[in-house]
């Protein structure tokens, strides 16, 4: 067997979140009654004439930042011809010769390094229709125009993925700047975030192979079982001295397999040609800088800081940067400066991650702010509370706005402290139990445990386990 190298370059739709489709006032809305959303133009009716949705245009230019391409401050619309039933038009308006954005790239981290992905470019498209099959008939197809002129933006990349590991890395990263943008509900399962997935192979040394495409790929596994198969059954074609040919083909992740649909399309099959009902789309230069400083740092940046500045594991790196408001907070909290990011990384990820777990809640839902975070730290740091003490007021700090030293006294967690009455409990324990005493002493340093846990009952858990251990094998030394 031959040591093939791979090539993988995704197609990534992403529905954007507008309140109206891309070329009428139909709202833009998942889950209406079957064709309740369409008018004239999204059902293409003869004469109906589009106009170009302001908003999806500079959401368009904003990922186009995002991903630092060159924004073509004036683009163009064309028609891309193909037939099929949930095409009224049997034309998808979409942009081939000049795109919005072109020329960009990715940073993210994946198997313990930076990778960067080279974006070909960003083009802004209409959706078109679904397809409902009837579950009672083969022969009966419903079609619901419902998604048609829903506007999409398609990120193409370059032949830049190796394995199929990275490529749902890159889909990962995609989603997450997506998020942050706040212009794409990224919900994979109801279709506003899919790709299609390129894969080609090819012998060191030798140009690129042929490549085929897998089609609208709607979640992140899925994209890593496609493209294993896929290399598997290409790598399976060309050990036996055969050819791959260009097609489509449609994965079943169900049956883990793909299926033939169609000899793969180049782009004189679908006889582009400039859209002629709707004008260039300018974008002035003023304007593309406004949208550029809309945003602030990305969720891949993030991630990649955290990870080789603040020394983070990458999962709980992963875990802050997955939401926006978290990631903020966080980066509030070492700004501080008074505790480290690890510190930090770690209450969030012991505390706050498992809180947001029981109770089904997201970061904004809680009271949490850094002031009284860094105070209920300092309190454990200086030995008033216990970290059981710490568990118990998170949660009330989570959930309301009172003042840390409030929250400990009202639940009564403050640590014992007074050295008087640690020596008193340790004392009364020793004369209690003198054969655990004489276990110690005899070398069973598990009875100092059963010792420790008797002066922590007698104090009802509020006495410093750090001085009352401290206390209890002074006088142990005594014996």
């Amino acid at each position: 067997m031959h040591e093939y190298l791979t090539a993988i370059g995704l197609e990534t739709h992403a529905e954007l979140s507008t309140d109206t489709k891309i070329f009428c006032n139909c709202k833009n809305r998942f889950g209406e009654s079957p064709n309740t959303n369409v008018c004239p133009v999204c059902m293409g009716l003869p004469g109906a004439l589009p106009t170009v949705n302001r908003t999806a245009v500079e959401y368009a230019v904003v990922m186009g930042h995002a991903l630092n391409c060159k924004i073509n401050l004036v683009s163009r619309f064309d028609r891309k011809n193909y037939l099929y039933p949930d095409l009224p038009k049997s034309y998808q308006i979409s942009q081939s010769y000049v795109p919005i954005c072109v020329d960009g790239w990715v940073d993210f981290w994946y198997n313990g390094e930076v990778r960067r992905v080279r974006i070909e470019r960003i083009h802004i498209e209409e959706d078109a229709g679904k397809l409902i099959h009837n579950e009672n008939s083969e022969e009966i197809t419903f079609v619901d125009l419902n998604r048609c002129g829903v506007p999409l933006i398609e990120i193409v990349t370059k032949p830049d993925i190796r394995s199929p590991g990275e490529a749902a890395a890159y889909l990962k990263t995609i989603r997450s700047i997506l998020t942050y943008l706040d212009i794409c509900d990224c919900k994979m399962q109801e279709g506003s975030l899919r790709s299609d997935v390129n894969v080609s192979l090819n012998l060191p040394g030798e140009p690129l192979g042929v490549r085929c495409e897998m089609k609208n790929i709607n979640s992140f596994s899925a994209v890593t079982r496609a493209a294993e198969y896929e290399i598997d059954r290409q790598r399976q074609i060309l050990d036996s001295g055969g050819k791959i040919h260009q097609q489509t083909r449609r994965w079943d992740d169900l049956k883990r397999c793909s299926f033939l649909m169609r000899t793969k399309e180049n782009a004189d099959d679908y006889r582009y040609f400039p859209e002629p009902d709707i004008p260039p789309v300018e974008i002035s230069i003023q304007r593309s800088e406004e949208l550029k400083k809309s945003f602030g740092e990305l969720a891949n940046v993030k991630l990649i800081r955290y990870i080789t500045k603040y020394r983070l594991n990458e999962k709980d790196a992963q875990y802050i940067c997955s939401d926006p408001e978290l990631a903020s907070f966080f980066d509030r909290c070492v700004q501080s400066a008074r505790f480290s990011p690890l510190d930090y990384s770690r209450r969030i990820m012991s505390e706050l991650a498992k809180y947001l777990n029981d109770t089904n809640k997201s970061f904004e839902d809680t009271k949490l702010d850094v002031k009284r975070f860094n105070e209920l730290m300092e309190e454990m740091d200086k030995g008033s509370i216990s970290n059981s003490a710490f568990k118990k007021a998170f949660i009330a700090l989570a959930e309301t706005d009172l003042d840390v030293k409030k929250i400990i006294n009202d639940l009564g967690l403050l640590q014992l402290a007074d050295e008087n009455e640690l020596e008193r409990i340790a004392e009364r324990v020793l004369k209690e139990n003198p054969k655990s005493g004489d276990d110690y002493k005899r070398g069973k340093t598990n009875a100092l445990g059963y010792l420790m846990g008797q002066c922590m009952k007698i104090s009802n858990g509020k006495a410093n386990p750090v001085r009352m251990k401290e206390i209890l094998l002074s006088h142990l030394a005594k014996k």
